[in-house]
């Protein structure tokens, strides 16, 4: 089959496993707060989105979907220098697409999945005009703080190079970047470089992350470094320093070590086929064990409500914050109540998503009332929240 047709194959089916997953997921506060209390770049695509198609959860995830699949097709392109043959390729955006950090900034809201599409879309433009690449720079100044860490990696870049201006606009930009951001130390120096390790493996698993981590090293002490090794090895190593003192936000560097990925590939496949086929063995084992346990995860997080059967409290649940607030106001909408005091910010504006405003009028509270509306969200039979919703009486609402 033509690898172009495998790939929009790969496309279609990552697509429609996504707006299911879309479906079955209700806003989360941090979502709700970038919605509702952000000005951020993302905040405008996700209301555009809303806009446009309506208040509804595969709108509110549609932009990070579209941003995941443009993502997956700028690394297919860009890992053409570093792969052979295009079967390597498509092995390469398929483990991509599913490592457990993909799977979450492609469903999630938040600035991970831009920052990634946006990282990839900076190196597929160096095929084209330099205009091209400063006018993105430049505009990513004004999207996040993240891309403080590209300006810094390619400021050593263009030093190391001797590419003057490509470092003389970085450091501008760097410089430009803390003046309108500033830098969070996140209050009292405190170690959580194992915490910053733990989050690594978490987002790319343990196997996959030890083996970029090897690759960038392998790259250094071979001397074969090119700015894809620059922009990952630099901005991993600044966040394990970082870490060494304060907790660092994940969000910001995770993003600039997917662009190792086509290094791993290369130095992977060029190991596996310099050696006889008798020898091949611990390789094939290697990506067969990673790629399992890939495929486990994805099937996890697909059919993560099963999970409640197993786990005595509910929000232990990795992703409760992703769960019940839609049910909750499809039950409080069938029983005509449209505002409410949550006694909770957090599910105060998740509701506000779904219809669902603030008032004194009702009450929705853990405490038990026989004259209350009792609300249980159940999931395969097991219960995961229980409010009850009490009316205050008239002579109340007037004080």
């Amino acid at each position: 089959m033509n690898h172009r047709l495998i790939l929009l194959l790969f496309l279609g089916v990552d697509a429609l496993i996504l707006f299911f997953e879309s479906s079955t997921l209700s806003i989360s506060y941090y979502e709700a707060k970038i919605l509702y209390d952000a000005s951020t770049v993302l905040h405008y695509i996700i209301a555009t989105s809303l806009d446009l198609f309506g208040h509804n959860d595969i709108a509110l995830r549609l932009p990070m979907v579209l941003m995941h699949l443009i993502s997956v097709l700028l690394l297919y392109s860009i890992s053409k220098p570093y792969l052979k043959y295009d079967r390597d390729r498509l092995w390469l955006v398929a483990i991509y697409m599913l490592l457990p950090g993909i799977n979450s900034a492609a469903l999630l809201v938040d600035e991970s999945g831009m920052i990634i599409m946006l990282l990839l879309l900076f190196i597929y433009s160096r095929r084209y005009s330099v205009v091209v690449q400063y006018t993105l720079l430049v505009s990513f100044l004004f999207v996040d703080f993240a891309f403080a860490f590209l300006f810094f990696g390619l400021f050593i870049y263009g030093a190391k190079t001797k590419d003057t201006v490509l470092a003389l606009l970085n450091v501008v930009l760097l410089i430009s970047a803390f003046l309108l951001y500033g830098f969070d130390d996140f209050g009292v120096p405190k170690g959580h470089f194992l915490d910053a390790l733990a989050l690594y493996a978490a987002i790319f698993s343990p196997i996959i992350f030890i083996y970029l981590f090897y690759v960038l090293y392998r790259w250094f002490v071979t001397k074969r470094q090119d700015i894809l090794w620059y922009l990952s090895s630099i901005v991993l190593v600044t966040s394990l320093l970082l870490s060494l003192r304060q907790q660092i936000a994940i969000q910001y560097f995770a993003p600039y070590l997917i662009l190792a990925m086509p290094l791993a590939a290369q130095t992977f496949l060029n190991s596996y086929r310099v050696r006889l086929s008798i020898f091949r063995g611990k390789y094939r084992a290697l990506f067969s064990i990673s790629l399992a346990l890939l495929v486990i995860n994805a099937v996890i997080v697909m059919f993560n409500r099963e999970l409640y059967q197993f786990i005595e409290r509910p929000s232990k649940h990795f992703a409760y914050d992703h769960h019940v607030a839609k049910e909750v106001a499809v039950l409080l909408h069938e029983n005509s109540v449209s505002c409410i005091d949550a006694d909770n910010k957090k599910m105060q504006l998740r509701l506000q998503f779904y219809g669902v405003s603030k008032c004194s009028r009702y009450l929705l509270r853990p405490i038990y009332d026989a004259e209350a509306i009792p609300v249980t969200i159940r999931y395969r039979g097991i219960p995961v929240y229980e409010r009850y919703v009490s009316k205050l009486p008239m002579h109340q609402l007037d004080r």
